[in-house]
C-alpha cells in the first residue's frame, strides 16, 4: 500500500466508511400538515421501518445465498450459523411490528394519501425471499416488468434451485435416497411433499444428529416466516382495518391468504411419523 493511500485508510472515519449522511438523507417525507407546513409527524417512523426491512431482506438474501453455496460444496456445517443468523433477523423483523404499532390508525391515516401507488406489496426484495423459499408464482414476476433492474433480479430466482432444492440434493448425495422426480423436478414450481424425501428425513433424525439439527433449523426458518406474515398481517389489519391498501392490494384480506403455507412442506410432515 502507497503512503498516500495507507494515509487516506487511516483517515477514513464511522461516518465516512458506513457514509453516514447518504444514509440520514434518504427518509424524505412527502407530507405536509397544513398547520405546521412540517411533514407529518410519524411518516419518518414509517420511512425508516420499511426501509430498514429492505435492508434486512438484503442481508438474509445474503445469508441464504451463501447457505446453498455450501449445500452445494458438502459444507453445510461450515456456514450452520448462517440460519442462526437469519432466524434472529426474523425475529427482529417481528419485533420492528411493535414499534410500527405504536402509531394509531389516525396517525397513519394522516399521511397514508401521499403513498400514492406504493405499497410494501412491491417489495422486489420480499418477492426474491420468496422466490428462494419455493413461493414462486409468475403474478407477482409480471408485476416488475416495468422495472427492467428487479425483474431481472426475481427472473434470476424464479428460474433458480429453491433452499429446499439445494437441500434435498444434499442428502442425495450423501445416500440418502431422494426420489428422481424430486431431483430433477422443474424448480419453477411449488414444492409439494413426497413421502419418499420424508422417508429419508425420518432416516436422517433417526441417524444422523448434525444433520437433523439442520433439519430443525430449516423448520424454525419456515416457522419463522410464517410468525412474521402473521403479524404483518395483525398490524395491517389494526392500522387500516378491512380498507383495500396502498397500490391497489387487497389490505389484510390478501395478506391473510397467504399465512399457514409452509414453505418446507415435508419437514412438518414427517413429524407424524415417529
Amino acid at each position: 500500500m502507497t503512503t498516500d493511500a495507507a494515509s487516506q485508510h487511516h483517515e477514513l472515519s464511522y461516518g465516512q466508511y458506513l457514509k453516514i449522511d447518504e444514509l440520514l438523507a434518504l427518509q424524505q417525507c412527502l407530507s405536509l400538515d397544513p398547520d405546521t407546513g412540517e411533514p407529518e409527524h410519524d411518516e419518518t417512523l414509517f420511512i425508516i421501518i420499511h426501509q430498514v426491512y429492505e435492508l434486512w431482506f438484503k442481508q438474509v438474501l445474503h445469508e441464504l445465498d451463501a447457505f446453498a453455496v455450501d449445500l452445494d460444496q458438502d459444507a453445510p456445517y461450515r456456514g450452520g450459523h448462517r440460519l442462526n443468523r437469519v432466524l434472529k433477523i426474523l425475529k427482529t423483523l417481528v419485533a420492528q411490528l411493535d414499534v410500527l404499532e405504536t402509531m394509531t390508525p389516525l396517525e397513519f391515516s394522516s399521511f397514508r394519501s401521499f403513498l400514492a401507488d406504493s405499497s410494501g406489496f412491491q417489495s422486489a426484495q420480499f418477492r426474491e425471499l420468496e422466490f428462494a423459499l419455493g413461493q414462486k408464482t409468475t403474478d407477482h414476476l409480471d408485476r416488475f416488468e416495468p422495472h427492467p433492474a428487479e425483474f431481472a433480479r426475481l427472473t434470476r430466482r424464479y428460474d433458480e434451485p429453491t433452499v429446499w432444492d439445494h437441500f434435498v440434493r444434499y442428502l442425495e448425495r450423501q445416500g440418502f435416497t431422494i426420489p428422481l422426480d424430486v431431483i430433477e423436478r422443474d424448480v419453477t414450481q411449488p414444492v409439494v411433499e413426497s413421502s419418499g424425501v420424508q422417508t429419508a428425513l425420518v432416516e436422517v433424525y433417526r441417524n444422523d444428529p448434525a444433520l437433523s439439527a439442520t433439519c430443525e433449523a430449516l423448520t424454525d426458518l419456515d416457522e419463522g416466516v410464517q410468525e412474521w406474515r402473521y403479524r404483518h398481517v395483525m398490524m395491517v389489519q389494526r392500522t387500516i382495518g378491512a380498507k383495500i391498501g396502498t397500490g391497489g392490494s387487497l389490505g389484510a384480506a390478501y395478506l391473510r391468504e397467504t399465512l399457514f403455507r409452509p414453505v418446507f412442506p415435508d419437514l412438518w410432515a414427517v413429524r407424524s411419523q415417529f
